[in-house]
């Protein structure tokens, strides 16, 4: 196994996934690179002044996942002898990890099995069912 690419959020199922991904790649000898997707499409209904504001409240979102959810991941690999690469990213959540994975070069995808609201669930799936669905590498759903 070469590359290991574990998508986070703010969920306790998250963390977990980040403490199995980072023993496994600890053990393995794997890359680590853990991501936070927020959710956007381009094909969102916004006004023109909004489209406008958009690019500066882009890099305040990525300010804010760095500092509140991806340097919380990166504290729960300090026990583990492993130093993971970090990105935030806008867009489709499971669309991008099986992207980003296959950049990598077929990157296993590990996910908490949870973090989705039951009514967003409901309405369009789950990010690990849709991983599931569409990943051509392998995915690991952490509980």
């Amino acid at each position: 196994m070469s590359s290991l690419l574990v998508g986070i959020d703010r969920s306790t199922s998250s963390r977990r996934a980040v403490a199995f991904a980072a023993q496994l790649a600890s053990e393995s000898g794997a890359t680590l690179h853990i991501v936070h997707v927020i959710p956007w499409s381009p094909y969102s209904f916004t006004t023109p002044s909004e489209n406008d504001q958009r690019g500066a409240s882009k890099h305040e979102e990525i300010a804010t996942a760095e500092e509140q959810i991806i340097l919380p991941a990166v504290a729960v690999t300090a026990e583990f002898s492993v130093t993971p690469t970090t990105s935030v990213v806008h867009g489709s959540p499971a669309e991008l990890l099986v992207s980003i994975a296959a950049h990598l070069g077929g990157a296993h995808i590990v996910v908490g099995r949870t973090g989705d609201s039951r009514l967003k669930q409901a309405l369009f799936g789950s990010t690990p069912v849709r991983l599931i669905q569409i990943a051509k590498t392998p995915v690991t759903v952490v509980p």
